[in-house]
This record gives C-alpha cells, sequence and structure tokens, in this order.
C-alpha cells in the first residue's frame, strides 16, 4: 500500500467518551500532532495510556461541558452505544457542515443510532474498532491489544486513513460493512455476556465446557447474521474462539468492566441485537434470548442499587 500523505496543518479533533476506548483514541490521535479534545462527563488531570510497555502521558485538552467546546473537523463518538442520546449536546456543539462524526461503538446499524442526534449536514462514519483496553482508574487506560477501525470503504475511509497515517491506529477500508460490522459483533457476542454474568474473566474460555457454549451462541448468531446479509461462516467462529483463547486469563470484557463497576451494560446493542434481528427474520435465539433476559434482570438489580446508593459486592 502506498504511502498516504500527512496532513499539512493539525486538524481539530474531538473525541466524546472518556472511557477505555475514548482515551486510548485520544491518545493515539494527539500523538500524530493533531488538536486534540477528550470530552467526558467528569474532569481529570491528565490522560495516560499504557500500551507495549509504554506509558504515555498525553497533555491533551479535555471539556466537560459541551458549551465550552469548539467546533471540530473530525468527531470520534466512543460513548457505550446506550449513551448515544446522551452525547446529543457534544454533536450539536461540536459539528458543522463537513464535520465527519466516526462512530466507534459496538453492534450494528451505527448511522441509523447516531443520525437523529447529529446537526444537518455532518457526515457520519460508522466503524468498528479492534482494540482491548480497560480503563483502570479516571483517566488511566490500559491497552492489551489491537489498533485496527474498519469503516466503510469509500472517500471518508480514505480521508480518515490520511489523517490517522503518521500515528498507530491502522485504518481498514471494507468493501462490505454488513459482513463486517456482524464480524465484529461475534467477537462480542460470547465473551461480553458470560463474563459479566459471571464475573469473570477471560480465563473462563479455557474450560472445554464454556468454549463449547460460547460456539453454541455464536453458531446461533450466525444464521441470522447470514438472514441479515452478512457473509459470516464457521471459519469466522473458529477465529473468534481461537482469539478468546489467545486473550490473556486477566484480560476482561467491556461489558464485565461496566458491571463491575455498577453502569448499564451494552447488552441491547450486543446481544439485544441478535434477538431482535432473530425475531424480524422468524428465526429462533434462545440461547441469545436467555442471556439477554439474564442481562437485563442484571442491569435492573444494578440501576435499583444505584437509586438505593447501595454498592454490590465485588469478586
Amino acid at each position: 500500500m502506498p504511502r498516504l500523505p500527512v496532513p499539512a496543518e493539525p486538524v481539530r479533533i474531538a473525541v466524546i467518551g472518556g472511557g477505555a476506548i475514548g482515551g486510548f483514541v485520544a491518545t493515539l490521535t494527539f500523538l500524530t500532532g493533531h488538536d486534540v479534545t477528550l470530552c467526558r462527563r467528569t474532569p481529570v488531570d491528565r490522560l495516560v495510556l499504557e500500551t507495549d510497555g509504554e506509558v504515555i502521558d498525553a497533555p491533551i485538552r479535555f471539556a466537560v461541558d459541551p458549551e465550552t467546546a469548539e467546533p471540530a473537523d473530525w468527531v470520534f463518538l466512543a460513548t457505550k452505544a446506550q449513551d448515544t442520546a446522551g452525547a446529543a449536546g457534544w454533536l450539536r456543539r461540536l459539528c458543522h457542515s463537513g464535520t465527519v462524526v466516526v462512530v466507534l461503538q459496538n453492534g450494528i446499524d451505527h448511522t441509523a443510532r447516531v443520525a437523529p442526534h447529529a446537526p444537518d449536514g455532518t457526515d457520519i462514519l460508522p466503524a468498528v474498532i479492534y482494540a482491548s483496553a480497560e480503563c483502570t482508574a479516571p483517566g488511566r487506560v490500559r491497552h492489551y491489544a489491537g489498533n485496527e477501525i474498519h469503516v466503510p470503504e469509500g472517500p471518508m475511509a480514505t480521508r480518515l486513513a490520511v489523517l490517522l497515517a503518521a500515528g498507530r491506529l491502522k485504518v481498514v477500508p471494507a468493501p462490505d460493512f454488513t459482513t463486517v460490522s456482524w464480524q465484529k459483533l461475534l467477537t462480542n457476542l460470547a465473551a461480553n455476556p458470560l463474563t459479566a454474568l459471571l464475573q469473570q474473566r477471560m480465563g473462563i474460555f479455557t474450560d472445554p465446557g464454556m468454549a463449547a457454549l460460547a460456539r453454541d451462541i455464536l453458531n446461533e448468531a450466525a444464521v441470522v447474521a447470514r438472514a441479515e446479509g452478512a457473509h459470516v461462516h464457521d471459519a469466522d467462529i473458529d477465529r473468534v474462539l481461537e482469539m478468546y483463547a489467545m486473550v490473556r486469563p486477566d484480560g476482561g470484557s467491556s461489558m464485565l468492566y461496566d458491571r463491575l463497576a455498577d453502569r448499564p451494560m451494552e447488552h441491547e446493542h450486543i446481544t439485544g441485537a441478535v434477538v431482535r434481528a432473530g425475531e424480524r427474520h422468524g428465526i429462533r435465539t434462545p440461547l441469545n434470548g436467555m442471556l439477554l433476559t439474564l442481562l437485563r434482570a442484571v442491569d435492573r438489580g444494578i440501576a435499583a442499587g444505584q437509586n438505593t446508593g447501595e454498592r454490590h459486592a465485588k469478586p
């Protein structure tokens, strides 16, 4: 692949969402020399990224109030999918005609989810990011693996690749983004619910019974994915399970981290996406349906605990 040109002048970039992915992306885009603002609900003094044995202390600008944010040329939306509506104030303030919003969220239907909350004239670029990271403390992110952003092939993909050409994030244009988004959903589909429900880390998949359960969950979803037009095959499921086996046993999932922090979980946009698509096509999804029912019950318990001020015990 030929070397891409680098923007002659720093570009104004905003990252909405101060969690693991937001902090990871904000730090790596800052290192390319661009003007980066990290938009988050609560203030922090600094942003520190641990990656590949390196500790990067990035003097990034922070914003905690949309009214103080300046318009940006590029916006990376890194909130959890269920928090999209809560980012509407940021999007209204940051976006202008020509702004590109890169939607770095789990699930499918990225554009339909974000479009109602973005101003007219905003370009929306759905994306899936392959990066495993954990927010270990406010403003501190530990990166475990992965640095790829997959987006639909086209002019905006080329512009994003140019924007990030000097940095460590790799842009991968996809001619079939429907397939890409479902392939990414599969990577989340067993690990996220099972680690969150059991409150255990990725080492659980070294157990043959857990690995077999994961395969059954993914096989069920693959039928739905194909009905949705995605080219998903047995080899994709094999790759997901191989990836689970390669992850460090103490690694986790975003849904597990949310449960351990007593935060709402993303199950409606991961497991729920499969169940709803199955209903649209008349395809039964008993395993994913069971997981969704259990995750909803856990989420209600978290919400009830927040209302009473009660914190749940951690393993």
